[in-house]
């Protein structure tokens, strides 16, 4: 296992978790881009979303249902989901997440690249 989101999934790597159960983890980014940036993780290893097959489609929901449920449980009444593909896409490590990213005060503080 060299994958570090796998690790933190497996609980080897220690996080700021905010919500986990037995298919994903959703824990705070430590090089935060926004006043609130979670990342949402499957513990299942899929390296991106090129990399789904259709047996994923209750995988990615579960993602992105998530996501909408803790950003609210945070506090945002508006928020960015961001899925980076690939270098080129800006994805930096090898394992799908889903940024979480708000609580801005102002509209100069929401261009963000993640």
């Amino acid at each position: 296992m060299d994958c570090i989101f796998c690790k933190i999934g497996a609980g080897v790597i220690p996080s700021d978790t905010v919500f986990e159960d037995d298919v994903i983890r959703v824990f705070r980014d430590i090089h935060p881009k926004a006043p609130v940036h979670l990342l949402v993780i499957p513990k299942e290893h899929v390296a991106s979303i090129a990399h789904l097959e259709e047996n994923h489609a209750m995988l990615i929901q579960k993602i992105i249902y998530t996501a909408k449920r803790i950003a609210k449980e945070q506090g945002l009444a508006g928020y960015k989901l961001v899925f980076n593909v690939g270098r080129d896409g800006g994805q930096v490590i090898d394992h799908l997440h889903l940024h979480i990213l708000g609580g801005w005060k102002n509209e100069d503080e929401r261009t963000i690249n993640v």
